[in-house]
């Protein structure tokens, strides 16, 4: 565990919204949302969730962190692809229960195992009664399989 540790999440409704404490609340699962954009162009990049070792070790080193549900494990971004997220202003929302990363990343400034820059590359369109998803145009920016040897 990293030295940063956090206050307990506040019951009072005024010093949770208003005050200057940063006390997160993470859910039955130890986990908070974490919304990351592109600190230059404003572009969505990912969705994803931090315990508080990802939450603590982002703050203490600048470089995003996060939890893996699927692999339930502690994730570096960027330590596999060299992708890496340069925090460059963090917010949190008014309850505390999700967070807002704005970074710059390094590498090929792609964000999505898929190699894309964003994990937001498809449209829901709706036609004929049926939703379906239509891309973007964007390629990827590098190739995943040979990155991720386990991509799918």
């Amino acid at each position: 565990m990293t030295a940063l540790e956090f206050q307990k999440a506040s019951t009072d409704k005024k010093a949770l919204e208003d005050g200057n404490t940063f006390t997160p609340r993470f859910d039955a699962n130890g986990l908070v949302t974490a919304v990351v954009t592109d600190a230059g162009d404003g572009m969505l990049l990912m969705v994803a969730h931090m315990n508080a070792e990802a939450l603590a070790l982002t703050i203490e080193t600048g470089i995003a962190h996060y939890w893996s549900r699927s692999r339930n494990a502690l994730w570096k971004k960027g330590e596999t692809s060299g992708n890496f997220q340069h925090v460059v202003e963090m917010r949190t929302d008014c309850d505390q229960d999700a967070m807002w990363l704005r970074v710059n990343v390094s590498g090929h400034d792609a964000t999505c195992h898929t190699g894309r820059r964003s994990c937001f590359y498809r449209r829901v369109e709706r036609k004929d009664g049926v939703a379906s998803l239509v891309s973007d145009g964007s390629a990827p920016l590098f190739d995943a399989k040979k990155t991720y040897l386990d991509a799918t």
